[in-house]
Protein backbone atom coordinates (compact mmCIF):
# COMPACT_ATOMS: atom_id res chain seq x y z
CA UNK A 1 0.00 0.00 0.00
CA UNK A 2 2.36 2.55 -1.08
CA UNK A 3 1.92 5.62 -3.09
CA UNK A 4 3.35 4.33 -6.29
CA UNK A 5 0.31 1.57 -6.33
CA UNK A 6 -1.66 4.82 -8.56
CA UNK A 7 -4.13 4.14 -11.63
CA UNK A 8 -5.26 7.19 -13.69
CA UNK A 9 -8.98 7.47 -13.14
CA UNK A 10 -10.70 6.08 -16.52
CA UNK A 11 -12.47 8.93 -18.89
CA UNK A 12 -15.61 10.36 -17.81
CA UNK A 13 -17.99 9.21 -20.83
CA UNK A 14 -20.44 11.74 -21.60
CA UNK A 15 -24.09 11.00 -20.41
CA UNK A 16 -23.14 8.17 -18.31
CA UNK A 17 -22.54 8.25 -14.44
CA UNK A 18 -19.71 8.77 -12.96
CA UNK A 19 -17.75 5.81 -11.78
CA UNK A 20 -16.66 7.55 -8.39
CA UNK A 21 -18.77 9.54 -5.17
CA UNK A 22 -17.23 12.89 -4.07
CA UNK A 23 -17.92 12.53 -0.90
CA UNK A 24 -16.94 15.31 1.89
CA UNK A 25 -13.86 15.01 4.55
CA UNK A 26 -15.62 15.55 7.96
CA UNK A 27 -12.37 15.17 9.66
CA UNK A 28 -8.46 14.70 9.34
CA UNK A 29 -6.24 13.33 11.84
CA UNK A 30 -1.86 14.01 11.71
CA UNK A 31 -0.30 11.16 13.56
CA UNK A 32 3.29 11.72 12.63
CA UNK A 33 5.22 13.83 10.18
CA UNK A 34 4.47 10.61 7.70
CA UNK A 35 1.07 9.10 8.83
CA UNK A 36 -2.62 10.75 8.76
CA UNK A 37 -6.39 9.50 8.94
CA UNK A 38 -9.05 10.98 7.65
CA UNK A 39 -13.09 10.37 7.43
CA UNK A 40 -15.65 10.98 4.77
CA UNK A 41 -19.47 10.77 4.85
CA UNK A 42 -20.43 7.74 3.55
CA UNK A 43 -22.85 7.59 0.59
CA UNK A 44 -26.31 5.69 1.52
CA UNK A 45 -25.62 3.30 -1.06
CA UNK A 46 -22.51 2.32 -0.76
CA UNK A 47 -22.48 -1.37 0.82
CA UNK A 48 -19.18 -3.07 1.77
CA UNK A 49 -17.48 -6.09 4.11
CA UNK A 50 -15.30 -5.51 6.32
CA UNK A 51 -11.68 -5.87 5.20
CA UNK A 52 -12.12 -4.79 1.90
CA UNK A 53 -10.41 -1.91 -0.17
CA UNK A 54 -12.19 0.59 -2.40
CA UNK A 55 -10.00 2.72 -5.04
CA UNK A 56 -9.50 6.70 -3.45
CA UNK A 57 -8.79 9.93 -5.34
CA UNK A 58 -8.61 13.19 -5.93
CA UNK A 59 -9.84 15.16 -8.18
CA UNK A 60 -7.38 16.69 -11.11
CA UNK A 61 -5.59 20.39 -10.68
CA UNK A 62 -5.89 22.21 -14.05
CA UNK A 63 -8.42 19.57 -16.35
CA UNK A 64 -5.70 16.65 -15.68
CA UNK A 65 -7.32 13.40 -15.07
CA UNK A 66 -7.92 12.21 -10.85
CA UNK A 67 -5.28 9.65 -9.86
CA UNK A 68 -6.46 6.93 -7.55
CA UNK A 69 -5.05 4.46 -4.83
CA UNK A 70 -6.29 1.48 -3.78
CA UNK A 71 -7.25 2.44 0.40
CA UNK A 72 -8.43 -0.38 2.82
CA UNK A 73 -11.64 1.13 4.18
CA UNK A 74 -10.64 1.31 8.24
CA UNK A 75 -14.79 1.38 9.09
CA UNK A 76 -16.60 -2.04 10.00
CA UNK A 77 -19.26 -2.36 7.60
CA UNK A 78 -22.11 -0.97 9.52
CA UNK A 79 -20.04 2.44 10.35
CA UNK A 80 -22.43 5.74 9.13
CA UNK A 81 -18.79 6.93 8.43
CA UNK A 82 -15.56 6.22 5.89
CA UNK A 83 -12.42 5.93 7.40
CA UNK A 84 -8.69 5.86 5.91
CA UNK A 85 -5.00 5.77 7.34
CA UNK A 86 -2.63 6.55 4.99
CA UNK A 87 1.06 7.42 4.47
CA UNK A 88 2.39 10.88 3.95
CA UNK A 89 4.87 10.81 0.86
CA UNK A 90 6.07 14.01 -0.39
CA UNK A 91 6.58 13.71 -4.35
CA UNK A 92 3.68 11.11 -4.22
CA UNK A 93 1.39 11.47 -7.12
CA UNK A 94 -1.62 11.29 -4.99
CA UNK A 95 -0.44 11.58 -0.98
CA UNK A 96 1.51 14.90 -1.81
CA UNK A 97 -1.81 16.53 -2.35
CA UNK A 98 -4.13 14.23 -0.03
CA UNK A 99 -1.97 14.96 2.93
CA UNK A 100 -3.21 18.51 2.59
CA UNK A 101 -7.19 17.84 2.58
CA UNK A 102 -9.44 19.59 5.54
CA UNK A 103 -12.54 19.00 6.45
CA UNK A 104 -15.39 20.10 4.25
CA UNK A 105 -12.70 19.23 0.87
CA UNK A 106 -13.73 16.83 -1.44
CA UNK A 107 -12.26 12.97 -1.95
CA UNK A 108 -12.70 10.84 -4.97
CA UNK A 109 -13.61 6.88 -4.38
CA UNK A 110 -14.58 4.41 -6.53
CA UNK A 111 -17.91 2.78 -5.84
CA UNK A 112 -17.22 -0.84 -5.94
CA UNK A 113 -15.31 -2.28 -2.74
CA UNK A 114 -13.57 -5.47 -3.57
CA UNK A 115 -10.64 -7.39 -1.66
CA UNK A 116 -9.60 -11.00 -0.11
CA UNK A 117 -9.40 -9.44 3.68
CA UNK A 118 -12.54 -10.99 4.75
CA UNK A 119 -14.02 -13.29 6.78
CA UNK A 120 -15.98 -15.23 3.97
CA UNK A 121 -12.39 -16.42 2.71
CA UNK A 122 -12.04 -17.81 5.78
CA UNK A 123 -12.88 -21.49 7.46
CA UNK A 124 -14.25 -22.45 10.45
CA UNK A 125 -11.32 -21.52 13.56
CA UNK A 126 -10.83 -20.91 16.92
CA UNK A 127 -8.21 -18.26 16.81
CA UNK A 128 -7.46 -15.29 14.56
CA UNK A 129 -4.62 -13.28 13.70
CA UNK A 130 -4.15 -10.11 12.20
CA UNK A 131 -0.80 -9.10 10.90
CA UNK A 132 -0.07 -6.08 9.67
CA UNK A 133 2.86 -3.58 9.22
CA UNK A 134 2.36 0.20 8.80
CA UNK A 135 -0.78 1.25 7.34
CA UNK A 136 -1.65 -2.54 6.73
CA UNK A 137 -3.21 -1.75 10.03
CA UNK A 138 -6.13 -0.56 8.82
CA UNK A 139 -8.16 -3.54 7.44
CA UNK A 140 -7.77 -4.88 11.27
CA UNK A 141 -9.71 -1.46 12.40
CA UNK A 142 -12.84 -2.83 10.03
CA UNK A 143 -12.55 -6.54 10.87
CA UNK A 144 -11.95 -5.67 14.87
CA UNK A 145 -14.89 -3.72 14.83
CA UNK A 146 -17.87 -6.56 13.57
CA UNK A 147 -19.72 -8.39 15.52
CA UNK A 148 -19.05 -11.67 13.12
CA UNK A 149 -15.28 -11.65 13.90
CA UNK A 150 -15.93 -12.29 17.62
CA UNK A 151 -19.38 -14.74 17.05
CA UNK A 152 -16.76 -16.66 14.42
CA UNK A 153 -13.83 -16.77 16.71
CA UNK A 154 -13.19 -17.13 20.42
CA UNK A 155 -9.71 -14.99 20.44
CA UNK A 156 -8.59 -12.32 18.28
CA UNK A 157 -5.36 -11.06 18.01
CA UNK A 158 -4.37 -7.61 16.17
CA UNK A 159 -1.04 -7.66 15.64
CA UNK A 160 1.30 -4.28 14.25
CA UNK A 161 4.78 -3.83 13.22
CA UNK A 162 6.79 -0.64 12.79
CA UNK A 163 9.89 1.44 13.02
CA UNK A 164 9.30 3.81 15.75
CA UNK A 165 7.07 3.95 18.84
CA UNK A 166 4.88 7.12 17.02
CA UNK A 167 4.23 4.58 14.50
CA UNK A 168 2.09 3.16 16.88
CA UNK A 169 -1.04 5.00 16.15
CA UNK A 170 -4.71 3.87 17.22
CA UNK A 171 -2.31 2.12 19.69
CA UNK A 172 -4.58 3.72 22.47
CA UNK A 173 -7.82 2.67 20.38
CA UNK A 174 -6.84 -1.10 20.45
CA UNK A 175 -5.57 -1.05 24.38
CA UNK A 176 -8.34 1.25 25.73
CA UNK A 177 -10.99 2.78 23.59
CA UNK A 178 -12.18 -0.35 21.44
CA UNK A 179 -13.70 -1.82 24.70
CA UNK A 180 -16.10 1.18 24.97
CA UNK A 181 -17.58 1.14 21.52
CA UNK A 182 -21.22 0.12 22.06
CA UNK A 183 -22.01 -2.23 19.61
CA UNK A 184 -18.59 -4.89 20.24
CA UNK A 185 -16.78 -3.43 23.56
CA UNK A 186 -17.55 -6.45 25.98
CA UNK A 187 -16.41 -8.88 23.33
CA UNK A 188 -13.36 -6.75 22.03
CA UNK A 189 -12.38 -6.45 26.06
CA UNK A 190 -13.20 -10.14 26.63
CA UNK A 191 -11.84 -12.09 22.96
CA UNK A 192 -8.99 -9.15 21.40
CA UNK A 193 -5.15 -8.76 22.03
CA UNK A 194 -3.43 -5.81 20.76
CA UNK A 195 0.48 -6.64 20.26
CA UNK A 196 2.63 -3.83 19.04
CA UNK A 197 6.35 -4.44 18.09
CA UNK A 198 9.16 -1.86 17.17
CA UNK A 199 11.48 -2.54 14.83
CA UNK A 200 13.66 0.53 15.50
CA UNK A 201 13.33 2.07 18.46
CA UNK A 202 13.87 0.26 21.63
CA UNK A 203 10.43 -1.34 23.38
CA UNK A 204 9.28 -4.14 24.99
CA UNK A 205 8.32 -6.43 21.75
CA UNK A 206 11.20 -5.51 19.79
CA UNK A 207 12.30 -6.16 16.07
CA UNK A 208 9.93 -7.26 13.37
CA UNK A 209 6.58 -10.05 13.82
CA UNK A 210 7.87 -12.63 11.57
CA UNK A 211 11.74 -12.62 13.24
CA UNK A 212 9.48 -12.75 16.81
CA UNK A 213 6.97 -15.46 15.27
CA UNK A 214 10.51 -17.50 14.05
CA UNK A 215 12.36 -17.05 17.97
CA UNK A 216 8.87 -18.01 19.75
CA UNK A 217 8.93 -14.69 21.54
CA UNK A 218 5.64 -13.76 19.88
CA UNK A 219 3.78 -17.27 21.08
CA UNK A 220 5.67 -17.04 24.88
CA UNK A 221 4.78 -13.29 25.31
CA UNK A 222 1.22 -14.25 24.25
CA UNK A 223 1.25 -17.44 26.60
CA UNK A 224 0.32 -19.73 23.83
CA UNK A 225 1.54 -23.27 22.42
CA UNK A 226 4.59 -22.79 20.17
CA UNK A 227 3.18 -22.56 16.63
CA UNK A 228 0.04 -22.43 14.38
CA UNK A 229 -2.39 -24.91 14.47
CA UNK A 230 -4.28 -25.61 11.08
CA UNK A 231 -7.06 -27.16 12.61
CA UNK A 232 -7.57 -23.96 14.51
CA UNK A 233 -5.63 -20.78 13.42
CA UNK A 234 -6.68 -18.70 10.89
CA UNK A 235 -4.60 -15.31 9.80
CA UNK A 236 -4.70 -12.46 7.79
CA UNK A 237 -2.09 -10.17 6.42
CA UNK A 238 -1.52 -7.40 5.36
CA UNK A 239 1.07 -4.22 5.25
CA UNK A 240 4.71 -4.62 3.07
CA UNK A 241 5.30 -7.00 0.52
CA UNK A 242 8.46 -8.54 2.47
CA UNK A 243 6.13 -9.02 5.33
CA UNK A 244 3.47 -10.73 3.49
CA UNK A 245 6.03 -12.99 1.83
CA UNK A 246 7.60 -14.02 4.48
CA UNK A 247 4.19 -14.53 7.18
CA UNK A 248 2.75 -16.52 4.13
CA UNK A 249 5.69 -18.75 3.87
CA UNK A 250 5.96 -19.43 8.23
CA UNK A 251 2.38 -20.07 7.48
CA UNK A 252 2.64 -22.87 5.13
CA UNK A 253 5.15 -24.26 6.89
CA UNK A 254 2.80 -25.05 10.00
CA UNK A 255 0.21 -26.36 7.43
CA UNK A 256 -1.92 -23.33 7.11
CA UNK A 257 -2.90 -23.07 3.16
CA UNK A 258 -3.96 -19.81 1.64
CA UNK A 259 -7.68 -18.97 0.97
CA UNK A 260 -9.44 -16.83 -1.18
CA UNK A 261 -13.70 -15.40 -1.80
CA UNK A 262 -13.92 -18.39 -4.43
CA UNK A 263 -11.79 -21.15 -2.12
CA UNK A 264 -11.87 -20.50 2.01
CA UNK A 265 -9.00 -21.85 3.73
CA UNK A 266 -6.76 -20.85 6.54
CA UNK A 267 -5.07 -17.44 6.28
CA UNK A 268 -5.20 -14.66 2.95
CA UNK A 269 -3.39 -11.83 2.09
CA UNK A 270 -4.32 -8.88 -0.38
CA UNK A 271 -2.72 -9.44 -3.14
CA UNK A 272 -3.97 -6.24 -4.62
CA UNK A 273 -1.07 -4.06 -2.67
CA UNK A 274 1.22 -7.33 -3.25
CA UNK A 275 2.37 -6.57 -6.79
Amino acid sequence: MTDAAVSPAPAKVPGKASPFNELEVLWVRHWTDSLFSFGVKRPEDFRFRSGEFVMIGLPGEDGAKPVLRAYSIASPCWAEELEFFSIKVADGPLTSRLQKIQPGDTVLMGKKPTGTLVLDALTGGERLFLIGTGTGLAPWLSVARDPDTYARFGHVYVIHTVRSVADLAYRDFFTREIHDDPLIGDEAKAQLTYYPTVTREAFETPGRITDRIKSGDFFRDLGLPEGFDPARDRAMLCGSMAMIKEAGELLETYGLKEGSNAEPADYVLERAFVG
